[in-house]
């Protein structure tokens, strides 16, 4: 089964492997592309890469491929092989006039009308840059105005609670977007059944996601050299908002 690339587990974990159905269409196979090619970094001391398994749920199972498809586009520019897929993916959405229908049509053709070169160019622009970037992508930016605030302690906080810890190969800090949609991805479909429940699911979006990536969204979209990830943007805040509304919808059960 695929691994989390940016997660570790203090206690080591697995979970059984059995196939994962691809809903919605190439999200699954974009997903398991990421870990392919950034899942290998070495295992701090005493911790293991988290297993991903598919949720037994087909709802869940979308859910966590969403997620994980999100925190591939969202990490590094996509390559050849993510390319590949979106030109094959079903445009629609299986419910047709749903919430994710139109931004979904809009990232497949996106990604379709694009080629390596001018992604990985436009990544750079918008998320690299020398110094300051045009657009950050860490959470302690958009909820105190700097980097590796009080927002990144807390979260840190949060995962070492569920005995989750940053991969220390990697360069980018907890709060990245793309950490944020992965530790949901492992809460949704991981094998620790004391962690990964709903109710810690909603905790940590309401705390660590639902507080500021609409405004991450907004930076992105009012970017003139934002094309491709005008559209990636579009489809994270259409997803956050059906996942903001879901959760709610637990408050008033």
């Amino acid at each position: 089964c695929p691994k989390a690339p940016w997660l570790r587990h203090d206690r080591g974990m697995s979970t059984p492997e059995s196939p994962a159905p691809a809903v919605p269409p190439a999200a699954s196979t974009a997903a398991s592309t990421a870990d392919a090619s950034d899942a290998d970094a070495t295992s701090q001391p005493g911790a293991e890469p988290v297993q991903i398994a598919p949720a037994e749920d087909e709802d869940e199972q979308a859910r966590a491929e969403l997620y994980g498809l999100l925190a591939r586009l969202w990490i590094s520019p996509p390559d050849a092989a993510v390319l590949a897929e979106f030109r094959l993916a079903v445009r629609d959405v299986p419910d047709t006039g749903a919430p994710l229908d139109a931004p979904w049509r809009a990232l497949v053709a996106a990604l379709r009308a694009t080629d390596v070169p001018h992604a990985t160019a436009e990544h750079d622009a918008l998320f690299q840059g020398v110094g300051k970037p045009e657009v950050f992508l860490y959470g302690s930016y958009y909820l105190s105005g700097y980097l590796n605030e009080q927002p990144l302690a807390r979260l840190r906080e949060d995962l070492k609670a569920m005995g989750l810890s940053r991969d220390d190969q990697r360069g980018e800090t907890e709060d990245h977007v793309a950490y944020g949609f992965e530790v949901m991805r492992y809460l949704i479909a991981g094998g620790d059944p004391a962690v990964c429940t709903l109710a810690q699911q909603q905790r940590f979006f309401r705390q660590h996601l639902q507080t500021w990536v609409e405004r991450l969204c907004d930076a992105v979209e009012a970017h003139p050299r934002a094309m491709l990830w005008r559209d990636v943007a579009g489809f994270t805040r259409a997803f956050i908002q059906v996942e903001t509304q879901a959760f709610d919808m637990l408050d008033t059960e």
